[in-house]
């Protein structure tokens, strides 16, 4: 009680305990220049209309978790949909998958995660140079399965440049306590002339982890490891490049909570009937399954295709090509047999050229084309085996009028969904967005923007049918479901200079016809669920104030909170609890901390079938040196999350009660560059 009582004060106080440096230096330095990557016309992070977080460098070398939605949780808006410790995707203003898009430099990922929260992101954050987190119009661009925002991975796997001395590098290995992590990383790029060659690899083992107040010191089936390989070639010009890489990723992960007692149920029109039981009777279960947890094993090839061409043609500044083929695979296994094999191959391509300026406007049209052959074969092979087709055509235009930056976007998609002895559909969403930013003064800014997005429905929300044991359920998909729409309308504002910074956003979706799992009949913890469509509203509010109280010095107060609910009554299910955080950072010569306290608030909004789930506090902490070895720069770090250890309980996840989040851990960093 007494470490607990010294943690929460320190956190909440650190912005004003460390005040007393700053008479020994000048004021606050300001926020350097983002480039947005994602953003078609590579704007700065202050250009853009709509919200943007982009994690790189130092903080994001700190925040390293083994899936991707751990790393970028807690940032303003974003949490993780948790499965333990092998998969989580990112969840942002309420929504996951199939509403948010994973990329790759652009591309799209082309694995299994869009159709279940047990299967991971097949990304590995260790790999990683940069995450951009596109939010509201911003991610227009990338189509419907980006309604609800857009997650852009960065990494050097296809080189664009020649290093400057012909070689650089860089490699990190790490150890986790609460689950006995052991990981390492290393990256190489090396030129000559107009050539140049990207070698990397990571590879992570980590066992179950150690929760708080539970059962067992450790969660069954919270187990990761994996390992990843790149090899990249480029050709370099001083007008741009062309390049591609191949990786091969293999990973073996557990899946708590997975109960096979439901496996026999079987709907009877709208009622469930399991067992040979009806809901009048009782129905006993046994403890679950003798043997572990399940585990899955995952292998996914992927090629990428990138280049980039400034001035190619009169009137063209530059064409940009984005392309990926994957041919990703993994096993479901249950006492060493395999249950259920996914697969998915398919590619993504898209092409963009921005034209020269005319006058004052400037803008990008761009062509995409997408194809997934997926198919589920084994206990849990819910969906037939299908293929989605998409293509579309995008346009974004900026006209820059003294303080006031206008931009409008339009994107028409294309997509054909088939499945074996199902109904062909075909849908055609239309998605456009405008949005206005004034610059009523030095380093302040005020941006509207509303759209109007569309969204085709999954094949698993079309021809679903049969037991999805990762969720409880048994899903019927329905092939007549329309698109969906959002209607959305988002107020910003931001400070990017001087001693006080801040971003703050407010937002509103409503969606007509929105796709969601209706439940029709439930038989303890599992239900019957029919794709739906029905009016829905999420929101919320989000944002950040940071003070430097001088260079090496600040606090920052942060937060975010959305509500989402049906128009004709109840709430929608897993809606992240709103969040308060407060951080101090210090930097004085080598040496640099951080601390963070976060209360995430009680979740009493809930849908039916749903649990409350109790608040809970999360105090983090990091401390690092840097230092020259060999005439490398290096750094040393210790991560501290959950200092409290405390059982914490993520709403946003399909099996929040059964498996907590991670205890008191401490992943201890060397990194070097040469």
């Amino acid at each position: 009680m007494q470490l607990r009582t010294v943690l929460l004060a320190a956190a909440s106080l650190s912005a004003s305990a460390t005040a007393a440096w700053a008479d020994q230096s000048g004021p606050g330095a300001e926020i350097g220049e983002i480039v947005v990557t994602g953003d078609p016309l590579g704007r700065s992070h202050r250009d853009v209309a709509s919200s943007v977080a982009v994690v790189r460098g130092q903080d994001l070398d700190h925040r390293r978790q083994a899936t991707l939605g751990e790393t970028l949780t807690g940032l303003p808006g974003v949490n993780s949909d948790t499965f333990g410790g092998g998969a989580s995707r990112p969840v942002i203003r309420g929504q996951t998958a199939p509403r948010v898009k994973v990329l790759t430099d652009g591309a799209a990922i082309m694995d299994a995660s869009e159709v279940s929260p047990d299967h991971a992101v097949s990304g590995e954050p260790l790999l990683l140079e940069g995450v951009e987190i596109l939010r509201g119009p911003s991610a227009l661009l990338y189509g419907g399965g980006a309604i609800g925002g857009a997650v852009n991975l960065i990494d050097k796997k296809v080189p664009t440049a020649i290093p400057d001395e012909g070689f650089e590098g860089v490699a990190e290995v790490r150890l986790g306590s609460a689950d006995n992590e052991r990981a390492g990383v290393v990256g190489m790029t090396g030129g000559t002339g107009n050539f140049a060659i990207r070698l990397e690899a990571a590879g992570r083992r980590a066992d179950d982890y150690e929760v708080p107040d539970w059962p067992e010191d450790t969660l069954d089936g919270s187990l990761n490891r994996s390992r990843t390989a790149s090899l990249g070639l480029s050709w370099v010009g001083s007008r741009g490049y062309l390049g591609a890489a191949y990786t091969d990723q293999r990973s073996t992960y557990g899946l708590p909570g997975h109960s096979h007692e439901y496996e026999d149920c079987h709907p009877h029109g709208s009622s469930l009937h399991c067992g040979g039981h009806d809901h009048e009777h009782e129905h006993e279960h046994g403890e679950g399954d003798e043997h572990g947890a399940p585990i899955v094993e995952l292998r996914s090839k992927r090629v990428d295709l990138r280049g980039e061409l400034r001035d190619p043609l009169p009137g063209i500044e530059r064409i940009r090509l984005r392309g990926g083929y994957t041919d990703y695979a993994h096993d479901e296994i249950d006492d060493g047999v395999v249950a259920t094999t996914f697969t998915n191959k398919g590619y993504d391509a898209r092409i963009e050229a921005q034209h020269a300026p005319l006058g004052a406007l400037r803008g990008v049209v761009g062509v995409q084309t997408a194809r997934s052959d997926f198919e589920a074969v084994g206990a849990e092979s819910f969906i037939p085996k299908s293929r989605t087709t998409n293509s579309a055509i995008f346009v974004l235009e900026e006209l820059e009028l003294g303080a006031w930056r206008f931009e409008g976007a339009l994107r028409q998609e294309w997509q054909d969904a088939r499945a074996q002895g199902r109904v062909d559909t075909d849908h055609s969403p239309f998605s456009a967005s405008a949005a206005a930013t004034w610059r009523f003064a030095t380093d302040y800014a005020a941006s509207l923007s509303v759209a109007r997005s569309q969204r085709a429905p999954s094949a698993q929300e079309l021809y679903a049918r049969g037991v999805h044991l990762a969720t409880n359920t048994y899903e019927i998909g329905t092939p007549t479901l329309d698109v969906e729409t959002a209607n959305s309308v988002e107020l910003s504002l931001k400070k990017t200079g001087g001693a006080t910074t801040f971003s703050a956003s407010a937002y509103r979706y409503a969606y007509d016809g929105y796709i969601f799992a209706r439940t029709l009949d439930q038989f303890e913890d599992f239900r019957l669920i029919r794709y739906s469509q029905a009016d829905a509203t999420f929101t919320g509010i989000e944002g950040e104030v940071r003070h430097a109280f001088a260079p090496g010095l600040s606090a920052a107060v942060f937060g975010d909170y959305v509500r989402a609910k049906f128009d004709d009554g109840g709430d929608l299910p897993r809606i992240p609890a709103g969040r308060l955080g407060v951080r101090g950072d210090v930097a004085r010569g080598d040496w640099s901390g951080s601390l963070e306290y976060v209360r995430v608030f009680e979740q009493e909004k809930i849908a039916d079938f749903e649990t409350k789930t109790p608040g809970y506090d999360m105090v983090n902490g990091t401390l690092a040196y840097d230092f020259a070895a060999g005439g490398f720069a290096s750094q040393l770090f210790v991560r501290g999350t959950n200092l409290l250890d405390e059982k914490a309980l993520n709403h946003a996840s399909f099996i929040a009660d059964v498996a907590p989040l991670r205890g008191r851990n401490f992943a201890v960093g060397l990194r070097t560059r040469f």
